[in-house]
């Protein structure tokens, strides 16, 4: 069927036009009137069946013929050959009427067949319009215009099809931003609802990255872009929201090879019906019970059943922030019982944290000292201190550690290699602490002042606040088992699956050798989810039975992964759970109706209950197949219940 049959605005407009040629077909109709027991009678009144009813079958019903002529081309039967072989027979029949032939009043009944047809569709088409809605409004979040800073510092307004790469823009309070980039001046709090589904802001400074779409709720920002139009974080989402509602699962297979099947069953029921009454010496009952099965048979309930799911569940994940590129991979997560997280970025932040200190004062004076550093672990201390006196003299002792004038007095800041070089002293009351952190996998920094150290200091890689919620909610979930995987020394490991009392632990494990361990899993009869970062577990999340890449909202075109979240959340995993759950749920829910409904209405409409005056009409078949459908686009709409934010 041609893309402008298939809107719900093409079916609007057909229906409304075809409901008011209609009207006047069903008020002058002698049947009618003989049920509600009134008479009219005027010049040409028995035209307004033939020439109305001629109307509504070409403009009304050509969408369905022009359906009917494509399925028939290319040999796929379904719901659009169905309608149209009902309407086509219901015609024939009513102009056969109309030529004095039969004694069979048919106008108003095809009028009302193709009259609630339209409006089933129409129906349909705007459900599904609605739930699709999620990409327009991916595309409205982008303002129109951008605030782009020239070299001499003056602001113009520019369409967002000007900007480049390495571009300045402003960000200015409330307003949102035009393209991804990297803050170079200004701190904010950022909204980020519409790309990690994060409910609150969150704080964003200089040399942090910002995307575009999302909102400076607060203050102005100066942003370097590095990265435009389809390169930027939101329209990757567009893609793969696009790529998610347009894929089949096996659900939807299965729906196609049941409707394609019911055209056959159709057909046949439809052909017997007819041979059976006509041998039985009625025609007209012939012609009305053959029209009434090929009406209850159209699919319309089968039609909706499936995609209806999949654009409502993809549309409600995107607003949360889950990005599902792969139907069978969100079909296959409800089965999974073991879910295997990469540790760094995933499990922790991927960033160490001072997690214990020797003293206040000690912490200040080792931040005074690494001040000037950009290593990792000297930014985590200036952190952790909050404040530090000014130190001269810096100089960095390559692979050993700093060295810095604090208040006149030379301090050195580093870890057991400068301790070996200097032959420091470490005493008592800091060796034993600093022994048990080094332990479990810290690393131990010593601040050294006269060849003895005065203060020691504890970082390791920060667990995420939420990782022990997530942990929590997978095993309320029922997942049998939670493994962490990691290149990380054991004693690391060790200390973070303690800490979050996880079943397994896989450590020092190599990139390249990561997919192993999910294979070893899969050989214990698990079905495997693996969460990783999508860069160097791009194996691991191939060969896991669900691959959920974790990317905090930029890094959405992984294509090793089934399943992307835009948020580094680990909670999310849980959402994607009860998604896959509660839409295959409504799947099956929907097939189970739509068949069984196939399976009672077919020898019903061919009137196998005709001897007990149990009968269906053309027009009530109609009905009943209608309301079918509004049954399974209501029980699709419950999933708009479901809360997947973390």
């Amino acid at each position: 069927m041609e893309h402008d049959a298939h809107h719900f605005d093409v079916f609007r407009r057909r229906f409304w036009l075809s409901l008011a040629l209609t009207i006047p077909i069903v008020v002058t109709s002698e049947m009618v009137m003989d049920w509600f027991g009134y008479t009219l009678d005027f010049p040409g009144i028995a035209l307004v069946g033939p020439v109305l009813g001629t109307a509504v079958f070409l403009y009304g019903g050509w969408p369905f013929l022009t359906g009917a002529a494509g399925e028939a081309r290319h040999r796929a039967p379904g719901m659009m050959l169905l309608i149209s072989m009902a309407i086509t027979v219901a015609y024939a029949a009513s102009l056969v009427t109309s030529l004095g032939l039969w004694d069979l009043d048919f106008w108003w009944e095809l009028a009302a067949l193709v009259t609630i047809m339209l409006l089933g569709h129409w129906q349909e088409m705007k459900a599904i319009g609605q739930a699709q809605g999620a990409l327009s409004a991916l595309a409205a979040l982008l303002p129109d215009a951008a605030a782009r800073i020239g070299a001499d510092g003056t602001v113009t307004e520019v369409p967002l099809a000007s900007l480049a790469v390495g571009d300045r823009v402003l960000v200015r309070s409330g307003a949102r931003v035009p393209a991804d980039g990297r803050i170079v001046e200004g701190a904010a709090e950022v909204d980020e609802s519409m790309i990690t589904g994060e409910s609150r802001p969150v704080p964003r400074r200089a040399g942090d990255r910002v995307v575009a779409g999302t909102v400076a709720t607060d203050s102005a920002l100066r942003v370097e872009v590095d990265a435009v139009g389809d390169d930027t974080a939101l329209a990757g989402i567009g893609r793969l929201v696009a790529q998610a509602q347009q894929s089949r699962g096996r659900a939807q297979v299965l729906a196609d090879r049941f409707a394609a099947g019911l055209f056959y069953v159709a057909t046949a029921a439809g052909l017997l019906t007819f041979l059976a009454w006509w041998a039985l010496g009625d025609p007209d009952q012939a012609v009305v019970r053959t029209v009434t099965v090929l009406v209850i048979a159209c699919p319309h309930a089968l039609g909706l059943a499936i995609p209806l799911v999949i654009a409502l569940s993809t549309a409600l994940a995107a607003r949360a922030g889950i990005l599902v590129k792969d139907r069978l991979a969100l079909e296959r997560m409800r089965t999974v019982d073991a879910v295997l997280f990469d540790k760094t970025g995933t499990l922790t932040k991927g960033a160490h944290t001072v997690t214990w200190s020797s003293g206040g004062r000690a912490l200040r004076i080792a931040a005074a000292v690494e001040a000037d550093s950009e290593h990792p672990l000297a930014k985590a201390l200036v952190a952790a201190a909050g404040g530090h006196p000014r130190a001269t003299g810096f100089r960095s002792l390559t692979g050993r550690g700093v060295q810095a004038v604090v208040d006149g007095r030379t301090y050195a800041v580093g870890g057991p290699a400068l301790l070996r070089e200097l032959d420091a002293v470490v005493p008592a009351p800091l060796a034993a602490p600093a022994s048990a952190w080094s332990g479990r996998g810290a690393a131990v920094l010593y601040l050294i002042e006269d060849g003895t150290a005065i203060g020691a200091f504890a970082l390791e890689d920060e667990v995420r606040p939420e990782a022990r919620r997530a942990i929590a909610d997978l095993r309320a979930a029922g997942i049998r088992r939670i493994v962490m995987i990691t290149g990380d020394a054991r004693p690391v490991a060790e200390a973070v699956a303690a800490s979050l009392e996880l079943d397994e632990v896989f450590a020092e494990v190599l990139p390249a050798d990561k997919d192993r361990a999910v294979a070893d899993l899969q050989k214990r009869g698990l079905t495997v989810a693996m969460v990783g970062d999508g860069v160097n577990d791009a194996p691991a999340l191939a060969r896991a039975d669900v691959g959920i890449a974790i990317g905090a909202g930029t890094d959405v075109a992984i294509e090793s992964a089934g399943v992307v979240l835009a948020s580094s959340d680990p909670r999310g995993v849980t959402g994607v759970i009860a998604l896959s759950r509660a839409s295959y749920r409504k799947m099956i829910q929907n097939l189970t109706w739509a068949a069984a409904y196939n399976v009672v209405a077919i020898p019903l409409a061919a009137g196998v209950l005709a001897w007990a005056g149990v009968t269906l009409s053309p027009a009530v078949g109609a009905i009943l197949m209608s309301a079918s459908t509004i049954v399974v686009a209501l029980n699709a709409q419950l999933l708009r219940r479901l809360d997947l934010r973390p």
